[in-house]
């Protein structure tokens, strides 16, 4: 596998040693109810990272506050040393072209060819001409192990290879960053695995840095640097794999072993049965 020179304009710093950081970030679509409180993370250029925790947790707010979808109402996102919120438009795009993104079961264009997903990126943000797109489109599909599949439809592609086609169009352009929102999501353990092992392999080949929110465990223990845990909007936990397979943490333990009763309750917060009923019977 072949790294190529960055094709957007430079604007992040990716001789950085932090690729990403989050500084006490608060964050909530209203002020009654918050998704994330007091937030800190630094994900090290180079490194693969993962945040876990229970759905609605603010997984993936955490990912919109890194793009820029989202702006914190306190702390700071620093994005290749630059402070993503203080960007203006032209700045932020510039940004984003930088940022590879991997969306939750893919979201490729259905109406393109596999070719034609992993182009699109080239296309609108370069002017390279279509003879280069053609080779490096085949390099990268051919990263991915699909490059005999480039004439095909997404409708004719199984779950794993529309996972890989997407894979190789969010590392089209060359980022400094990729984020992956749930890559194994409905995916069969072997599909799974290959999806795993090109994540790190894709990674360490193009010197990337990459941060991977998901709910597998059992996966992304075998190939992450290190993992956050999230609930209730705080970071509860982290550690690298072998500090969380070792923890002993309530959180921790429940997540990793999948267990019922913990720190996560079953039920929702509220009144109980008994006020409940007696609030009928009025």
């Amino acid at each position: 596998m072949i790294a190529l020179a960055p094709l957007a304009s430079p604007t992040l710093d990716r001789t950085a040693s932090i690729a990403v950081e989050l500084d006490d970030v608060t964050f909530g679509y209203d002020r009654a109810r918050p998704v994330l409180s007091g937030i800190t993370m630094s994900i090290p250029r180079g490194q693969v990272v993962a945040i876990m925790g229970g759905s609605g947790c603010g997984k993936t707010t955490i990912l919109r506050l890194i793009g820029g979808q989202l702006r914190p109402q306190t702390g700071r996102v620093l994005v290749g040393g630059r402070s993503v919120p203080d960007l203006d438009r032209e700045a932020l795009y510039a940004m984003r072209r930088e940022i590879g993104m991997l969306f939750q079961f893919g979201a490729l264009f259905t109406d393109m060819t596999v070719f034609e997903n992993v182009a699109f990126p080239l296309r609108e943000h370069t002017e390279l001409s279509e003879d280069l797109i053609r080779d490096l489109v085949l390099m990268k599909l051919n990263g991915v192990g699909l490059r005999g599949s480039a004439g095909l439809k997404p409708s004719e592609l199984s779950g794993g290879m529309a996972r890989r086609v997407a894979l190789a169009r969010a590392i089209a352009l060359d980022p400094m960053l990729v984020l992956y929102d749930e890559p194994f999501a409905g995916l069969d353990p072997i599909s799974l695995g290959v999806v795993g092992q090109l994540i790190r392999q894709l990674n360490d080949a193009l010197g990337i840095t990459s941060v991977v929110v998901t709910h597998d465990v059992y996966e992304s223990l075998k190939i992450v640097d290190y993992l956050y845990f999230v609930s209730g909007g705080r970071i509860v936990a982290q550690g690298t794999p072998d500090e969380v397979r070792a923890s002993r943490d309530p959180f921790v333990r429940q997540f990793v072993d999948g267990e019922a009763d913990g720190p996560v309750p079953f039920h929702v917060k509220s009144a109980s049965l008994a006020e409940e009923f007696a609030l009928d019977a009025r």
